[in-house]
């Protein structure tokens, strides 16, 4: 589903990625681990073009999303993505806020739009706030809907850029809820994270990055039992230790 062949960026004199390949298949869960600076971010933001590259390639479901032929705002419907900061309309309704893509770009009616957003809003739990703003929800809340809006598109694939890290400790369980049940139900799924119990549980490979290179990719179970990598097996003591 996502293949990335020798993938090389730069900001400015500083390259963040290095060489990077590696391949997700559809319906894989994939979570990336790694200390800070090491280019999680970065990674899963060139899936969508969010971030250039400037070398290497990159293949989503057979398309080049750096090629000049492709329409990015098109490609990228096909693609959900959840943000740290959520990113939701302040001014439009948590229904508005739904409805929004499916009716100005899939050029659905109103009417199929709001069912869906409905039906949505209680796969999250949410089911009895479609009239509050942003700003009268927790940041677990806005965080549900902020996933809700991105399956209003049907995407085959979700990336989530360190989803909880901006919640209370007691707001990031609800969120992780909803992803195990996107994980369960076979979406293809690329993860950055620091929730390591997430990872134990729901993932199906674990990629270790530092320094803007997947240093070590395994099965949970064995990235963390038996990790290879000095900078991995580090990494997993810092966790233990904590």
């Amino acid at each position: 589903m996502i293949e990335f062949q020798q993938v090389k960026k730069w900001y400015g004199s500083y390259q963040v990625l290095h060489d990077v390949s590696e391949r997700v298949e559809k319906g894989e869960v994939v979570v990336v681990c790694g200390p800070s600076g090491s280019g999680k971010s970065t990674l899963i933001r060139t899936i969508n073009r969010l971030e250039p590259i400037q070398e290497g390639k990159i293949l989503v479901d057979g398309i080049d999303p750096n090629s000049r032929d492709v329409d990015i705002n098109q490609f990228r419907t096909a693609i959900g993505f959840v943000f740290q900061q959520f990113n939701l309309f302040p001014h439009l309704s948590v229904l508005s806020n739904l409805m929004l893509a499916p009716v100005k770009i899939r050029r659905m009616s109103k009417a199929a739009a709001k069912e869906l957003a409905m039906s949505l809003l209680a796969r999250v739990g949410l089911e009895n706030k479609p009239h509050a703003y942003p700003d009268q929800l927790s940041g677990g809340q806005q965080q549900r809907v902020a996933i809700a809006r991105c399956l209003a598109m049907s995407p085959p694939i979700m990336l989530f850029d360190e989803p909880t890290s901006a919640l209370d400790p007691e707001m990031v369980g609800e969120v992780l809820q909803v992803m195990k049940q996107l994980a369960s139900e076979g979406m293809t799924m690329i993860c950055v994270t620091h929730e390591m119990g997430f990872a134990r549980e729901v993932a199906d490979r674990v990629w270790f990055m530092a320094d803007g290179a997947v240093l070590e990719r395994a099965p949970p179970e064995v990235f963390f039992n038996s990790p290879t990598h000095p900078r991995a097996k580090r990494f997993i003591s810092d966790i233990r230790s904590a």
